[in-house]
């Protein structure tokens, strides 16, 4: 049966954070002040999120990304996606990670039942890589890519932040990517949630200017969209295989169409990433509460998700690898 919030949205789609560990150290992301890593106690074991998820798609839930942190650090997280395969009425399941581990492990996920993929790569450039993400994994990460296409994955979409004097000069370069592969490009603002270091007011690029860079290429020819796709405006150079696509969650925002919730590695519901208002999923059910209690308390949370989001510059002091990315 289908779910809607209060003003009429379907709400189709959850994000699942499986752990807020990264091997990764990306400059946009992390805080300047150390975070505490969460005591594996207190992150969410497989069999309670398959639990949720099946309360979830039988209240219409239809769609699952697998998110973190980084998704593939996550021990025997085939099994998980075995799991999630089995839950009848979800119909979709993809997964974002950053790809350093994608080579070793697409066969496997794969095979799990996985067909969906994002992988974050913001660069490029292999130099420009280790300055970024202060790891020298351009070249696992281009293969897993690769590995990713060959295998079968489909679509195959690559996130890019867009920032400003690090990255700005390859968006011509990223684009054409689409001309030949079948890749899904995706750009994406930046969006600051904790005091990071780099400083934000610099480096951010709205989408408007980067479509008015890839005038460069020719027209985009719009491609309209699906009840199960994320935000993402979606659009095809002439003659391209792949697609590009732009997410403006600040200057173009796409709240009135927002589908999705997002739970937390630790257990929390959250309706709107850009709200510390969260509902706790974790207590009841390890406190074995009944279905209709759990299925309570995400009504809440829906009843409550915002029309708009309150977006004010760090008013936010919740990292994205809790949050999921």
């Amino acid at each position: 049966m289908p779910l809607y919030d209060p003003y009429g949205r379907h709400i189709n789609y959850l994000r699942i954070s499986v752990t807020d560990r990264c091997n990764l150290y990306c400059c946009y992301c992390l805080p300047r002040k150390n975070i505490k890593k969460l005591p594996h106690h207190e992150i969410l074991r497989y069999e309670e999120i398959v639990h949720l998820v099946r309360i979830m798609a039988e209240m219409g839930i239809e769609k699952v990304r697998i998110t973190g942190g980084e998704p593939l650090l996550r021990k025997n997280i085939i099994y998980l996606i075995k799991r999630l395969k089995k839950i009848s009425n979800i119909k979709k399941i993809c997964m974002t990670t950053n790809g350093t581990l994608l080579k070793e492990m697409a066969t496997e996920i794969y095979q799990a039942g996985l067909r969906h993929i994002n992988i974050s790569l913001d660069t490029l450039n292999p130099k420009k890589y280790a300055y970024i993400t202060k790891v020298n994994a351009f070249s696992h990460v281009w293969t897993g890519i690769m590995k990713a296409l060959e295998i079968g994955f489909s679509p195959v979409k690559i996130n890019i932040v867009l920032l400003r004097g690090i990255n700005d000069d390859e968006i011509l370069d990223f684009a054409k990517l689409t001309l030949n592969y079948p890749l899904h490009i995706r750009f994406i603002e930046l969006m600051p949630l904790v005091y990071t270091h780099i400083d934000f007011n610099q480096a951010f690029i709205s989408i408007n200017e980067v479509k008015k860079i890839l005038k460069k290429l020719g027209n985009l020819e719009r491609i309209p969209s699906s009840n199960l796709d994320g935000p993402a405006q979606r659009f095809k150079l002439k003659g391209g295989i792949g697609e590009i696509g732009f997410i403006g969650a600040l200057t173009q925002h796409f709240c009135n169409k927002c589908n999705r919730l997002r739970l937390t590695s630790d257990g929390k519901l959250k309706p709107c990433l850009f709200s510390n208002t969260e509902w706790d999923l974790k207590t009841p059910l390890r406190q074995g509460k009944d279905d209709n209690i759990l299925k309570t308390i995400i009504k809440e949370a829906i009843i409550h998700k915002p029309k708009w989001h309150s977006y004010n510059k760090f008013n936010i002091h919740y990292p994205m690898v809790y949050i999921g990315g």
